[in-house]
């Protein structure tokens, strides 16, 4: 009888387990959606979405666009410790920050010794911002390390922010200078970036003029960046493997993306402890464009 009992509560005892490895979490994304055949923002509505977490349905709880006084921009230019041949390029990048809307908070970041030395707070006086821009002092390190650094220190606590980043690199790691997309410093900075829910958009930018001879390191360097862009909702911007003359179209675009995001949270199974995830979201109707992050962080349900 005893030997009954036991194998009759093993398979509870199993179920109760696996409920309890797999219970609800929730997670948060920056989702950008352009009408592709309009200049006019697309009306997308929650019932809309469908979303997938590492390959399983998930629930949309919130579907808010960012706008006006609820825009909740936090925006840090970070600008890479190779690049001292970047101030031709300030006048624009002056301009783009004295254009962001009265809301929106930003901050002008250097890459130093592997950190983020940010010149003030995120702030709305954005004259103040652009005021603070001069070349780096710091020596040259892996920009994965400040990326890193930024995500684990970002210089707000509000949570409900969208925070966003524009990196000027070149995108090489110089502790691995070839494409190697195991690279545990690249790895780790997106995986820190996602959990920290940034959105990243890359400007090539090389300190470097080595030609041809470089191309190679000149190449995974760009797709290192891709790959950032691609895991946190971004976007990367170059003109070929030398510099750009002018940022002012890629500014354009920007500004054009910060315009047209949304908030989206959800509701996703949690498989034994918070994790980055997979994620794949798709936008019912014709004529939109949605970029949206690849990784998402899911954490448990109710977590501040």
């Amino acid at each position: 009888m005893a030997i009954l009992m036991v194998a009759a509560t093993l398979p509870m005892a199993s179920k109760e387990l696996a409920q309890s490895e797999q219970a609800m979490g929730q997670g948060r994304a920056v989702v950008t959606i352009f009408a592709k055949h309009s200049e006019l923002a697309p009306q997308i509505l929650q019932q809309d979405l469908s979303v997938k977490v590492d390959g399983r349905d998930s629930s949309v709880t919130g579907w808010t666009p960012f706008k006006g006084a609820d825009d909740r921009l936090e925006l840090v230019l970070l600008i890479d410790g190779g690049a001292r041949n970047l101030a031709r390029q300030f006048d624009e990048i002056r301009h783009f920050v004295l254009g962001l809307g009265p809301h929106a908070k930003v901050a002008i970041g250097f890459m130093q010794n592997g950190r983020t030395v940010l010149a003030g707070p995120l702030s709305v006086d954005h004259g103040k911002a652009a005021g603070e821009l001069q070349l780096p002092i710091g020596p040259s390190s892996s920009p994965y390390f400040s990326l890193s650094d930024l995500a684990q220190h970002w210089p707000s606590a509000e949570r409900g922010a969208r925070r966003e980043v524009v990196l000027f690199s070149d995108g090489i790691d110089p502790y691995n200078p070839r494409f190697d997309p195991s690279d545990v410093y690249f790895q780790t900075a997106i995986n820190d970036s996602v959990r920290a829910g940034l959105v990243i958009y890359t400007i090539y930018w090389r300190d470097r003029d080595d030609g041809g001879a470089d191309s190679m390191a000149a190449d995974g360097g760009q797709s290192f960046l891709s790959m950032v862009t691609a895991a946190t909702g971004g976007y990367s911007y170059w003109a070929g493997t030398t510099n750009p003359v002018t940022f002012q179209p890629f500014f354009q675009d920007l500004v054009r993306r910060l315009k047209n995001q949304y908030e989206l949270d959800f509701a996703a199974r949690l498989v034994h402890k918070p994790a980055v995830a997979d994620m794949r979201l798709e936008v019912e109707g014709l004529g939109v464009e949605v970029i949206a992050p690849r990784q998402v962080f899911v954490d448990r349900a109710g977590a501040q």
